[in-house]
């Protein structure tokens, strides 16, 4: 599978932050590629919100984050579907992608891995699986949710494309210094990735359906 073969990728990101976490290096390589990239929030999180910043903070910062990587503004679409609530509301969900499905020719398609636990990961996986089992879908990884993750697919990056996902993530002032947002996890998990594919740096996925 070559990544360069492919020109219409979606991202599906139960939260904003979740598609950066799991390929913001992968994003920032598509995008030098010169593919178009649209990533698709779910959640805001309006009421995670640490107090102090404003309830719609994260619409903020996903804009900012998904700048940093490259993707369009008019790539990005942000939903407002209350956190941890996403199972309520999975039909509309799959109507929503289905509707995405019939306006876009997405080609690539990357859901939170199908062993997340979280249930609102675990909502937009499935869903995603249902509305695009007809395209190349592979699972990204959140290894603080994942019960396991099986290595079946690698992304070769450089340091360059680490960097953007870093910054990407440093959009996210209102989530803290949450360990997995820290420059030393971000580079340690692409390194260990890298080890066992063999390069510098890279992410790993899990081929939940693969067209040739």
């Amino acid at each position: 599978m070559i990544l360069n073969s492919y020109n219409n990728i979606l991202v599906l990101a139960p939260h904003t932050d979740d598609g950066e976490l799991g390929l913001g290096g992968t994003i920032s390589k598509l995008i030098e590629l010169g593919k178009k990239v649209t990533y698709v929030a779910f959640s805001t999180a309006q009421q995670s919100v640490p107090e102090g910043f404003p309830k719609d903070i994260l619409k903020t910062e996903v804009k900012k984050a998904t700048a940093q990587l490259g993707i369009s503004p008019e790539n990005l679409i942000i939903y407002n579907y209350e956190v941890r609530k996403l199972g309520y509301v999975r039909q509309e969900i799959l109507e929503e992608l289905i509707r995405l499905k019939k306006s876009n020719s997405f080609d690539l398609v990357f859901i939170p891995s199908l062993h997340d636990i979280h249930q609102d990961h675990t909502t937009i996986a499935q869903e995603g699986l249902r509305a695009f089992k007809n395209t190349t879908l592979l699972g990204y990884e959140l290894i603080w949710n994942n019960l396991t993750f099986n290595t079946q697919c690698f992304v070769e990056l450089n340091r360059e494309h680490i960097q953007a996902k870093v910054e990407a993530l440093k959009a996210y002032e209102s989530q803290g210094t949450r360990d997995y947002l820290s420059e030393e996890f971000i580079f340690s998990l692409a390194k260990t990735r890298g080890v066992q594919a063999g390069c510098p740096y890279a992410e790993a996925f899990e081929v939940v359906r693969l067209f040739l």
